[in-house]
């Protein structure tokens, strides 16, 4: 009864170290949040109790030696298939790494801690927070980031301006793709989309400049 109280707490504190990391995920509208990161610490501390201690009765009655890392290290490379579907390719803009990222080191929690070692398990937490949050609001102005912008405009001279418009402003049009929509009676509708580049970026100022800017232009998407 006392080891399967010390195995209810590891797994208690696994999915309570995957809380805490999926919710800062969640705030950021990432595609694995604390649900995901709940259920890859405990699933990790789980199989790291059951690679220490599920062959006990084996190991007694026939003299078998058995590596109870085995599969401490399949859970590893399990663990890069669910980070592999939070990445996502999107017109030249990869997203989702540090989320993936942040469900291998998960995993390496749950199983720290499914190792009865809670201290270790407890400071990764804590350094991947740290991680995410302050490294990214110090050094945000250093790194560069990528953003898709989709707009309409029944005026092909808009998007030459629109161009002209971002590199003024130190923004980097690293391309665009433009669909011709016919709507009759000789009009054409021009759908644009453009992955642009630069240090800063805010989304609604940056919708509120394109309206203002250009009362032609309609933008249907900015991510």
């Amino acid at each position: 009864m006392e080891l399967f109280g010390d195995f209810a707490l590891r797994l208690l504190v696994a999915g309570l170290m995957g809380v805490l990391i999926g919710l800062e995920r969640e705030y950021r509208a990432k595609e694995a949040g604390y649900r995901t990161h709940f259920l890859v610490a405990l699933g990790s501390c789980l199989m790291m109790i059951v690679s220490q201690y599920g062959f006990t009765d084996v190991l007694e009655a026939d003299l078998v030696r058995l590596d109870p890392s085995r599969i401490a290290a399949q859970v590893v490379s399990g663990i890069g298939f669910i980070g592999a579907g939070t990445i996502i390719l999107q017109k030249q803009v990869v997203r989702g790494l540090t989320t993936a990222a942040g469900i291998w080191a998960t995993g390496g929690i749950g199983l720290a801690i499914g190792a009865g070692m809670y201290a270790i398990g407890v400071t990764a937490t804590l350094l991947a927070l740290v991680g995410l949050e302050l490294l990214s609001h110090f050094f945000k102005s250093l790194g560069m980031r990528n953003l898709v912008l989709e707009f309409n405009t029944e005026n092909r001279d808009i998007i030459s301006d629109v161009s002209a418009f971002f590199n003024d402003r130190n923004y980097i049009v690293v391309s665009y793709e433009m669909k011709e929509t016919p709507l009759g009676a000789g009009q054409i509708l021009y759908r644009v989309s453009m992955v642009i580049k630069a240090k800063k970026m805010n989304e609604e100022g940056l919708l509120l400049l394109m309206m203002h800017k250009f009362p032609g232009v309609t933008v249907t998407k900015i991510i």
